[in-house]
C-alpha cells in the first residue's frame, strides 16, 4: 500500500497519521512533503502516528532523521505514536530508538509535546 498522510490538529500539534509503507520513491515523499509543509506553515510540535505503518525503509528513516533535525533546530519537537513491532525493530537496529520517543497512547505523546513546549 502507497503510503497516505492525513494531518490533524490539537492545540498548537499536528498529528500527523501515516498509513501504508514508507519506502523509497512514494512513501518517503509522501512523508518528506507533509512535513516540509508543516514546517513551512510554522509547526514545531509534531506527533507522528504510525500505527498503519506496515513497513519503514533506509528512504524513510533517513526522511523521519531530516525532519527531526530541521525540528529540533528550530526549538520544535517530534514525537511518534503507536510504532509498530517491525517500525520498532528497524528503530531499534538503527539506535534511533533513544533519538525518537515512541508512545502507545496519544494522550501521554500530546502531555509531553505540551509539557516541553512550556519549559522553552
Amino acid at each position: 500500500m502507497v503510503c497516505q498522510a492525513t494531518v490533524r490538529q490539537a492545540g498548537d500539534v499536528a498529528i500527523v497519521d501515516l498509513r501504508g509503507r514508507i519506502t523509497l520513491g512514494d512513501g518517503s515523499w509522501t512523508l518528506r512533503d507533509t512535513l516540509k509543509r508543516l514546517i513551512a506553515a510554522g509547526h514545531r510540535r509534531i506527533l507522528l502516528n504510525l500505527k498503519d505503518v506496515s513497513h519503514i525503509d533506509s528512504a524513510g528513516m533517513g526522511e523521519l532523521v531530516g525532519v527531526y533535525a530541521t525540528v529540533t533546530n528550530q526549538n520544535g519537537q517530534i514525537r511518534l505514536l503507536d510504532a509498530q513491532t517491525n517500525v520498532l525493530d528497524v528503530l531499534r537496529m538503527t539506535r534511533l530508538d533513544t533519538v525518537f520517543e515512541n508512545f502507545t497512547d496519544e494522550t501521554a505523546a500530546l502531555r509531553s509535546l505540551a509539557g516541553r513546549a512550556s519549559a522553552m
